[in-house]
């Protein structure tokens, strides 16, 4: 590996840690990084019983974190900044309930960046992308320009 090489992989690794640790409640639900493009990202939401409701599933409320939060990482991918921003609508339509003990996945891309709107969709799925459990739409603001 080149020097060049290694360098982005270093700020690749201080990028992934600075939002991993400035989103206290990924820690509390147990939401992990699993990868990320120039426009994408993909966070993970493990199986745990302190996140099931009756009937053994992961809560919704979870869900909705996990592409939340997949969602802003995708926003700082494609703006290349940690600047901040904030979630101005986001929209989840459940297509089915997630398996008990199952990994859910959450990707998001950013696709289109105005100078104070970021417009981000994506999914979230338990293994096969081409089987989602539920899609997302969302907006963020952010203080820079496109």
């Amino acid at each position: 590996m080149s020097d060049v090489e290694a360098e982005r992989e270093a700020r690749n690794a201080r990028f992934i840690q600075r939002f991993m640790d400035g989103v206290p409640h990924l820690k509390a639900l147990g939401i992990g990084y699993q990868a990320h493009g120039d426009d994408w990202a993909e966070l993970v939401l493990p199986y745990s019983p302190s996140l099931i409701v009756d009937d053994g599933v992961i809560a919704s409320g979870a869900i909705f974190s996990l592409m939340d939060s997949a969602a802003g990482f995708a926003v700082f991918a494609k703006l290349k900044s940690m600047a901040g921003h904030a979630t101005l609508d986001l929209r989840l339509d459940y297509l089915h309930g997630p398996e008990p003990g199952v990994t859910i996945v959450g990707r998001a891309i950013c696709y289109r960046l105005t100078s104070s709107v970021a417009f981000v969709r994506g999914f979230a799925h338990q293994g096969d992308p081409a089987l989602p459990l539920a899609n997302m739409a969302g907006t963020f603001m952010y203080g820079g320009a496109a």
